[in-house]
């Protein structure tokens, strides 16, 4: 069951992870999606790999580096990107609620793989999250803005390589086998390698200020280094399904962050539209919050 301390780094990794798409607006027009997201996975992967050193963790590079690619590739390097691009367009608020998604395609991703059919409350859970996001993106006016509808695009798709790190992590045998710590250091690495490419097809814009390099400090240590390190300790105090009910409040500090340092607006569609995708991934991951769960969590 999930404790007072344990509630309370919940809400604080929801926080944090909502701030990412508040330092990604401020950063992507400056730096560009690619110049960003190296900033953001280098940053961090310094930032562990001082963790480990003072922790004396090791990465077993030799035993476990296709891993790290793959988790890096898809857990990282991809989605981070996508969203990056993004993030040019579409607001810190829109961002977090599609990255709310991630649990719905990953749902889907388990049905085609393992050939199985949706249960109806799945089923339900699907036609619901998409029905927000229509609603969410519908409605907005930033969706009458050009290249909205592939700013919509790379988000969902970067949301859906979310869904297929967290299948092959469920199913990979090495996944099993390499710490959680090792995996968010490892796959850091392995998605500054990834990125590195890229940055020959999508050089800066501009040249970045004082502010926006701080920013960028903080989506890497912060939102990605000291993020990971809190998830993993709530995976292991409450467990990864409990861990996992960030999800349904990253949106919330989405909005609020944009609306505070961005003054972006909230209309009677983002409230609905957030409430509907957040309403669809509890149905679909099979959340069911208990009495006894608030009373722990000191919520009530």
């Amino acid at each position: 069951m999930m404790d007072t301390a344990s509630f309370l780094r919940l809400l604080l990794l929801a926080a944090i992870w909502g701030g990412s798409f508040l330092f990604m607006r401020i950063g992507a027009p400056v730096l560009g999606p690619a110049v960003m997201i190296e900033y953001r996975v280098g940053f961090a992967a310094l930032f562990l790999a001082i963790v480990a050193l003072l922790l004396k963790k090791p990465l077993n590079l030799r035993l476990h580096w296709k891993h790290y690619l793959v988790l890096g590739c898809f857990n990282s390097a991809l989605p981070f990107l996508l969203f990056a691009y993004a993030a040019q367009t579409l607001s810190a608020s829109i961002l977090s609620v599609l990255n709310a998604t991630a649990p719905i395609w990953g749902a889907l991703i388990t049905a085609l793989w393992m050939r199985q059919p949706l249960a109806p409350r799945t089923l339900l859970g699907l036609m619901l999250g998409m029905s927000g996001v229509a609603l969410l993106v519908g409605f907005d006016r930033i969706a009458s803005h050009s290249g909205a509808g592939a700013a919509i695009a790379a988000a969902l798709l970067a949301a859906f390589s979310y869904g297929i790190a967290t299948n092959y992590s469920r199913s990979a045998k090495s996944a099993a086998t390499v710490e959680p710590f090792a995996n968010a250091h490892g796959s850091m690495w392995a998605a500054s390698f990834l990125v590195l490419p890229a940055l020959a097809f999508f050089p800066a814009p501009a040249t970045p200020t004082l502010g926006v390099m701080g920013a960028m400090v903080t989506l890497g240590v912060l939102c990605s280094g000291v993020a990971y390190l809190l998830y993993f300790r709530l995976v292991q105090d409450v467990g990864a399904t409990s861990a996992l009910t960030v999800t349904f409040l990253v949106p919330l500090f989405g909005i609020l962050w944009g609306r505070l340092f961005l003054a972006e607006t909230i209309g009677w569609h983002t409230i609905a539209g957030s409430a509907i995708v957040i309403t669809g991934t509890a149905l679909v991951t099979g959340f069911k919050p208990s009495l006894r769960w608030r009373r722990k969590a000191g919520a009530g």
